[in-house]
């Protein structure tokens, strides 16, 4: 008994020092903005790291601290990079000029939105749940500098375990 509470233990404080090292720490989500991938009291894994080595992309899905968040953090997904235009007519969203994909949005939302210009080193983001969602729409862009990381995986339910696409 005393062996498998001490190999536990091991364990447990290796995968604290890999996630420090790696950069990878968990967060709580809490909202219904990215449904149905992500959920409210879902916990996903944050890569601190990501954007050290490259700016995001659209379609990841990114943490990032917001003057309406604090202390907490918001996750959305990418839709707009530096220097694209960006328009939402009834729903509808398109980056300079062309309709995107976007196969994750099961909740659309009809309104149209004035179309904008990314600034360099910002960010458009939308949530999956555009009609339940707080984001580039109502209060613009997100600087580069206050992304955390990209949220990649879901590690808790265990029902809902698997990387975030």
């Amino acid at each position: 008994m005393r062996t498998i509470a001490n190999l536990a233990w091991q364990l447990a404080l290796l995968g604290l020092i890999a996630f420090g090292v790696l950069g990878i720490r968990p967060g709580q989500v809490s909202g219904f903005s990215m449904e149905p991938r992500i959920d409210s009291d879902e916990y996903v894994l944050i890569n601190a790291l990501a954007y050290r080595m490259g700016p995001p992309h659209r379609g990841e899905i990114v943490a990032f601290r917001h003057e309406r968040s604090s202390p907490s953090v918001y996750l959305k997904r990418v839709i707009g990079l530096p220097g694209e235009r960006m328009s939402v007519d009834r729903g509808v969203v398109s980056v300079d000029g062309r309709t995107i994909d976007e196969p994750y949005v099961r909740f659309p939302d009809k309104r149209s939105f004035a179309a904008v210009v990314v600034p360099p080193g910002s960010y458009y983001v939308l949530g999956d749940n555009r009609g339940n969602s707080d984001d580039s729409r109502a209060w613009g862009f997100v600087p580069a500098g206050d992304l955390i990381g990209r949220a990649s995986f879901a590690i808790w339910p265990l029902s809902r375990f698997g990387a975030l696409l």
